[in-house]
């Protein structure tokens, strides 16, 4: 085990994680309720979105064939065997970002003894709209008796944020500024679907498997929460400043040194 962490310790590492996660969603809930008309699927998809009224959006049809033919792959392929066609217009049950700890599973392993636990990463979310986050595309796909007219929705969903952050490239830009990377990729037991996840520029970390296993144990629960990762505080940057630094060196300038703190 490494000796860095142990119990005591993790303790305290599980209070400030939870403590930092608490003020990093909220900040980031707020910087989405700002941004929500800009992943608005209506202003990228045009009229391929059904609505009462009209609104032309300019590359509307480029973007509707470019999830065409996202759907197309991912809606033939397993877990979801759906007709690969989508017709316009789609009809929207939500357009309203929400954000959800991305869980994996994970098999740990400490001497003979082994787990199978569940684990969150509390500085890392699912981005998806509201009402057809990861775990509602996980139950309708572990219903036996659901249908086409639930799953395809939620697949639907999913897939004009991916066609919507794709159109807007500033968008993801305005997040990086606010110190929250986004990225785009497959996530297990959902096939070829590409699942958009929004992370902080601070990291977490799983502790050793045996301290794992130790603390599941002790909790009586096969599920795990990361902890904060002291190094990303301790060396936490500020882009903007660096690039504004480099300006000032390029023109001949040093700046002056930060004054002490009192």
């Amino acid at each position: 085990m490494d000796e860095s962490f142990t119990t005591k310790r993790l303790l305290t590492l599980r209070k400030l994680t939870r403590a930092v996660a608490d003020l990093m969603r909220a900040q980031l809930k707020e910087h989405l309720a700002t941004l929500a008309p800009l992943l608005r699927p209506r202003g990228v998809l045009g009229e391929h979105v059904a609505s009462d009224s009209k609104e032309y959006v300019k590359g509307a049809d480029a973007a509707f064939k470019d999830l065409q033919a996202l759907y197309g792959k991912v809606a033939a392929s397993r877990p979801f065997s759906l007709q690969p066609e989508l017709t316009s217009p789609l009809d929207l049950v939500s357009g309203i970002p929400e954000i959800t700890p991305v869980e994996y599973v994970h098999a740990a392993q400490s001497g003979g003894d082994s787990k199978t636990v569940a684990v969150t990463c509390p500085l890392k979310w699912v981005l998806s709209y509201a009402g057809f986050g990861p775990r509602r595309l996980r139950e309708l796909l572990a219903e036996r008796t659901r249908t086409t007219n639930d799953l395809a929705p939620a697949l639907q969903h999913f897939l004009m944020l991916n066609t919507v952050l794709a159109r807007q490239p500033g968008l993801v830009r305005i997040l990086e500024g606010l110190r929250f990377t986004l990225a785009t990729g497959p996530a297990a037991g959902f096939g070829e679907l590409p699942m958009v996840t929004i992370a902080s520029v601070i990291t977490t970390v799983r502790p050793p498997d045996a301290l794992l296993i130790e603390s599941t144990e002790v909790s009586g629960a096969d599920a795990f929460e990361e902890i904060v990762n002291l190094g990303d505080l301790a060396n936490l940057r500020d882009p903007f400043r660096e690039k504004l630094v480099e300006l000032a060196r390029l023109h001949g300038e040093e700046l002056p040194a930060a004054p002490a703190a009192s």
